[in-house]
């Protein structure tokens, strides 16, 4: 289905639609840049897209349609999800029987209707449009939350009223009730849709304010009248077995769904405040594939400490960094890595994020006295060759852990610390020997979570003299450039002589494809700790953290700053990303 330039050329000139001589060099221009004519003639603006696209439909013998001003219905829209219509320019607009029509712009993207073929097992009718056509369809996807929600309130405003001081069987029925069943449904869906990690639900004294955290920043999404309020939050509790006429305390639990083929668990936690009780639900997606340590953003001499680190017998491995910078998400894939059927993997966590199959996973529950160091302690009396501990909070389980290390056994863990050589003295203020953290800890990583720039609109840019004075009153600039020009996959995008302002960088500038926020999705940055003998002594002599950082950093270790920086110059991330995440 690809038409050559000459092939066009043809067909052009003898419809007159363009002056020979404009055609002529255009042609050229073509051939030379190998680049397609119609792409030239449109960009000198000598045809309008238009008439191009009807021609291409004429010489291809396939129908052009122009479905711009359509209503399509949505069962047939959503045959082709949302991020795939918009990704290849891809429309169902029509179904007949087992034939859909679909409008494109690339009538070459094989790939693309062979997926939709398989995925709907219909009959492909493949019909050319114009980008016109295909943006302003685009916009029919989806309802805006708030419409739906509208739609959904004034329809059921005499079953929806404010449930405060219900039964519990009152609170039953109002759970189960259609309104505030699609309440909660278009919630989810939505969520799920713009790719959210967790829903927040938070009433106030006239309003329910709905929030989405997306990329690691919360957006607030809907505000609800106040008497859906008990509704909602019944309906919630009756999804998560919790107990309906209990107010008072915090509730915890989970519930699962499978939407659009994938699973998805969803963590919920309810507290107790004064306008009601709030809601958060952690959405956790079962179907995704495995990460891997590249793919979360972990690359050169870092990466292969880690791999090396990892394959050792016995030892620990500790990740660290504050709450939401992905340490659990570090640890599991670390355990995928190393879940084979030769191994015993145990772990202990509170709470469960994940399920992985052929791991022994344990949940805390300390009403019942099982804590991290109870079920540590358990755990080595059922033969682990490699045990994860949620997270490292107290004397007791950090000397566990250590012993575990030091009978033979591989302990992965977390803890809060803001970098990779603080994680020391912590430990040592926790109450462990100095001598015993040099013998058992191998490596440590300290990390946060940068929001990707968006590939389709992300803009080049250099260093100003302002922003250039902004960053050298946070970071010793001087420094980082010097770190970053070690760093082998960044040597292609610098010169050795470079200073900043010679720099290319990448800003957010913000599209369809982002939402218009300018980022998509999250990659991390890291700081990877090796404990080699040098640091084995330097801990033992209780060195400071400045002095056991200058030393790694002198050996190559790049810190989160630099690590960053390095990014930055990928144009995988941008610098406000960096100083939001890294400014203390």
């Amino acid at each position: 289905m690809k038409i050559e330039n000459k092939q066009l050329k043809e067909f052009i000139k003898d419809a007159g639609l363009v002056k020979d001589i404009d055609l002529e060099k255009s042609y050229q221009k073509a051939e030379k840049e190998k680049i397609k004519l119609g792409d030239v003639l449109l960009e000198k603006k000598f045809i309008t897209e238009e008439k191009l696209r009807k021609l291409y439909a004429y010489i291809l013998g396939i129908p052009f349609v122009d479905i711009s001003k359509e209503t399509i219905p949505n069962d047939i829209l959503q045959i082709i999800p949302e991020p795939i219509a918009k990704k290849y320019k891809i429309i169902a607009f029509d179904k007949k029987g087992t034939e859909l029509k679909v409008a494109m712009l690339n009538t070459e993207d094989i790939q693309t209707i062979d997926f939709i073929r398989k995925k709907t097992g219909l009959k492909i009718i493949i019909c050319l449009t114009s980008e016109e056509s295909i943006d302003t369809v685009l916009r029919q996807y989806s309802k805006s939350l708030k419409a739906e929600f509208g739609d959904i309130i004034d329809s059921n405003a005499s079953e929806i009223s404010d449930q405060t001081d219900k039964t519990k069987e009152d609170l039953e029925e109002v759970a189960q009730g259609l309104p505030i069943i699609r309440i909660v449904d278009t919630l989810i869906k939505h969520a799920i849709l713009q790719g959210a990690s967790d829903i927040h639900i938070e009433p106030d004294e006239k309003e329910v304010r709905v929030r989405y955290r997306i990329d690691g920043i919360l957006h607030e999404a809907m505000i609800l009248p106040k008497q859906v309020k008990e509704g909602i939050v019944a309906r919630i509790k009756v999804l998560s077995n919790l107990k309906l006429d209990e107010h008072r305390i915090p509730q915890d639990g989970r519930f699962k769904i499978e939407q659009n083929k994938m699973k998805i668990s969803f963590r919920v936690s309810i507290l107790p405040i004064f306008d009601g009780e709030k809601i958060v639900m952690r959405i956790l997606n079962e179907s995704a594939k495995g990460l891997t340590l590249e793919v979360m953003g972990l690359m050169g001499e870092e990466l292969e400490i880690i791999h090396r680190e990892i394959k050792r017998p016995n030892g620990m491995i500790l990740v660290t960094g504050p709450t939401g910078s992905g340490k659990t998400t570090t640890l599991y894939t670390i355990m995928d890595i190393l879940n084979v059927p030769e191994v015993n993997i145990s772990t202990v966590e509170d709470p469960v994020e994940y399920r992985m199959p052929k791991i022994n996973q344990t949940q805390i529950h300390q009403k019942v006295g099982l804590t991290f160091s109870a079920g540590l302690r358990s755990l080595l009396r059922q033969d682990p060759d490699i045990i994860m501990v949620g997270e490292i909070r107290d004397n007791e389980t950090m000397e566990m852990a250590i012993h575990a290390a030091m009978t033979g056994h591989l302990v992965l863990s977390t803890l809060h610390t803001n970098s990779a050589a603080g994680t020391i003295p912590r430990l040592i203020d926790m109450g462990a020997e100095p001598f015993l953290v040099a013998s058992t800890v191998n490596v440590i990583i300290a990390q946060r979570l940068v929001r990707k720039l968006c590939d389709d609109c992300k803009k080049k840019y250099k260093l100003g003299e302002k922003e250039l004075a902004t960053l050298n009153d946070n970071y010793n600039m001087e420094s980082v450039l010097r770190a970053v020009k070690r760093v082998k996959y960044v040597k292609s995008k610098i010169k050795e002589k470079d200073e900043w302002k010679d720099i290319e960088l990448y800003k957010s500038v913000g599209c369809d494809q982002c939402n218009h926020e300018g980022y998509h999705g999250r990659k991390g940055i890291f700081e990877v700790l090796a404990v080699d003998d040098e640091v084995k002594k330097m801990i033992t002599q209780k060195s400071p953290t400045e002095e056991i950082e200058a030393n790694c950093k002198k050996k190559g270790m790049l810190t989160m700053v630099e690590d960053g920086f390095a990014k930055a110059i990928l144009g995988v991330t941008s610098i406000e990303e960096i100083l939001r995440v890294t400014k203390e």
